[in-house]
């Protein structure tokens, strides 16, 4: 860790302290997003037992969340960080509370899936679904390898991404309103199948937050809500 002294403290046990909720970030991030490709699966292929599986292994992201966080007060509490020390630990709280959110939803989808009824207008949205979920995971795969490097530029790259999803969850949408329009027997199905992209869309966004935070870590500025002109500036220096 290289950013402005993180991790090069004359005590050892707390550069290790520091380095130690870093790894564990980095496993509850490992676990979600396999949850998430478990996920996404269980609902392509409706496959109930992995499906199952999801849900039921769920209180493992939560435990994470749990232990890290105390952790993480801990450090505030013994430590009493400043500067950089102090966004690292910010970062870190903010993270696993998205990392969770983003479980929640894996968990979600995988509820969906096993109600859901394989009828031909489900089954022809299916491949779109298929790739924005990728989308979607692979956001969050790149967001922790730019949390795990603290790359600002990476993290921004990531964030764009999530205007590509928006369109396709657009896109997708717009394809089931209009199968519930032509057939109102579709309608239940479509409306669980609605709520599995609408949970695919909400991690595309908890994958930008994670971005945001790493920029916030690395450059010390805080980018939420500000111009994408602005947050450019911000990382790149434009």
């Amino acid at each position: 860790m290289d950013i402005e002294g993180i991790g090069h403290h004359i005590s050892r046990q707390y550069n290790e302290e520091l380095e130690a909720i870093r790894s564990k970030v980095m496993a509850m991030g490992g676990l979600v997003e396999q949850q998430l490709a478990n996920a996404i699966l269980a609902l392509e292929e409706s496959n109930g037992a992995l499906a199952e599986s999801v849900i039921d292994t769920d209180y493992k992201v939560n435990s994470f969340e749990v232990e890290i966080d105390e952790e993480c007060v801990q450090i505030l509490a013994r430590r009493q960080p400043a500067a950089s020390d102090l966004r690292l630990i910010m970062t870190v709280i903010k993270t696993i509370t998205d990392l969770e959110r983003i479980g929640d939803e894996a968990e979600r989808i995988s509820k969906m899936s096993i109600k859901l009824k394989m009828s031909e207008n489900v089954k022809s949205t299916m491949p779109a679904i298929g790739h924005m979920g990728n989308h979607v995971r692979l956001m969050v795969h790149d967001a922790l390898d730019a949390f795990a490097r603290m790359d600002a530029e990476a993290a921004l790259k990531v964030w764009h991404e999530d205007r590509k999803v928006d369109k396709e969850y657009e896109g997708i949408m717009r394809q089931l309103m209009t199968y519930m329009m032509e057939d109102p027997r579709s309608i239940p199905d479509v409306v669980d199948l609605l709520w599995s992209v609408r949970a695919l869309e909400r991690i595309g966004d908890r994958a930008t937050n994670i971005c945001e935070y790493v920029m916030y870590l690395v450059k010390g500025k805080d980018v939420r809500h500000i111009s994408v002109e602005q947050m450019e500036k911000q990382v790149l220096g434009k």
